[in-house]
């Protein structure tokens, strides 16, 4: 058996780590409590105004369950706001406030020193090649995740 330490699983999570770390490093130390998937609405949602919490779920590949507790959490700071859609009074359309679209201005140059970091030792032609074979390996296994991505669905 191969050791561990090649196991493309092993290696992932791991990588993981490193950049929930590089993320908590960089954002919190700017002064931020924001975790990358709480990120990744607040960008989805500046691109994508009044989608609903559904679509939202797939659009960043996170679990349509727990989106809730993310965007309670958003909204519960003041950096969304969910209103009833007028085509689906069960539905919740979700938009960014001032102070969310403020936030998430200011915190971008943090999440760049973060992305940096998790790249760091690569040279720009390594860090697109890994990017690149990140994305292939990604779209390739997209249905086995149980929480694909649907970028597509507005």
């Amino acid at each position: 058996m191969t050791s561990i330490y090649d196991l493309p699983g092993h290696l992932i999570r791991r990588m993981h780590q490193i950049s929930v770390s590089a993320f908590a490093a960089e954002v919190g130390g700017a002064g931020f409590d924001l975790t990358p998937v709480q990120f990744a609405a607040l960008s989805m949602l500046e691109e994508h105004p009044d989608v609903d919490q559904a679509t939202l779920a797939g659009m960043i590949a996170y679990d349509r369950v727990t989106i809730g507790g993310v965007i309670a959490r958003l909204e519960s700071r003041g950096l969304i706001e969910r209103t009833v859609s007028e085509t689906d009074r069960r539905a919740r359309r979700l938009r960014l406030t001032e102070r969310g679209a403020s936030i998430l201005q200011t915190v971008r140059p943090a999440v760049r020193r973060a992305q940096a970091r998790m790249v760091a030792g690569l040279d720009a032609a390594e860090q697109d090649q890994l990017l690149a074979l990140m994305h292939k390996i990604a779209e390739h296994n997209n249905e086995m995740s149980r929480a694909p991505l649907r970028p597509n669905e507005t």
